[in-house]
């Protein structure tokens, strides 16, 4: 007799989330918490015991990292807790950053791409016991960033990363290069799509591109 598995649920979406409840619930497992967002996610932890998280990338209030944000501090303070993100989209940042630590019990699964209720029932069962999951266009992203995004930089974008890893700002590498700010600013957006930095509404991409160059 398989083990019953107590599950959380986290979609801002109330029709995916009581979905994904039905769904649980048929496939002999127990849902002790339902939450839109990750802060009503970690009320829940607080007080109830559960073996693995289900919840979706994109949440309330900007819709960019707040379910990744949410599953890497329940990896933190509940690492016996097993994670499954649930998205619409292939986010290999995402995916690189709860993979990172190396440890297993998570899971990364397009949602359009969940076909068969035993295809989410094994998944959650294969994270519940220390396993990885991940969809195979999720691998495929991953692999194919292998290859070193700074290749892909023009040389003027190099020249505004160096002058970056220096520690100067969009003004002084405007007139460093002599060439306007505004001209700096796409630049410096154009540094940060080709290296897969996603706007999170923080500065953090910064040091993130700058940390890229000096690792090379």
């Amino acid at each position: 007799m398989k083990r019953e598995l107590r599950v959380i649920v986290v979609d801002d979406s109330v029709l995916l989330r009581e979905g994904l409840v039905r769904l649980i619930d048929e496939a002999g497992h127990r849902v002790v918490g339902a939450a839109g967002s990750g802060d009503e996610l970690h009320a829940l932890l607080a007080d109830t015991e559960a073996d693995i998280v289900l919840l979706d990338v994109r949440m309330p209030p900007t819709f960019r990292d707040e379910g990744v944000t949410a599953a890497l501090r329940v990896r933190a303070e509940h690492p016996s807790v097993g994670i499954l993100l649930l998205s619409q989209y292939v986010e290999g940042q995402y995916a690189r950053e709860l993979l990172g630590s190396g440890n297993g019990g998570v899971g990364y699964l397009l949602k359009d791409r969940v076909s068969s209720l035993s295809e989410l029932e094994s998944a959650i069962e294969r994270i519940a016991d220390g396993g990885t999951v991940l969809d195979p266009e999720v691998v495929s992203q991953l692999l194919g960033r292998r290859r070193d995004p700074l290749d892909s930089l023009t040389e003027r974008e190099r020249d505004v990363l160096e002058l970056m890893a220096h520690g100067r700002t969009n003004q002084a590498i405007a007139a460093a290069l002599f060439v306007g700010t505004g001209a700096v600013e796409k630049h410096v957006t154009s540094i940060f799509q080709k290296l897969g930095l996603e706007d999170s509404g923080s500065d953090h991409r910064r040091v993130l591109a700058v940390i890229a160059y000096l690792q090379r």
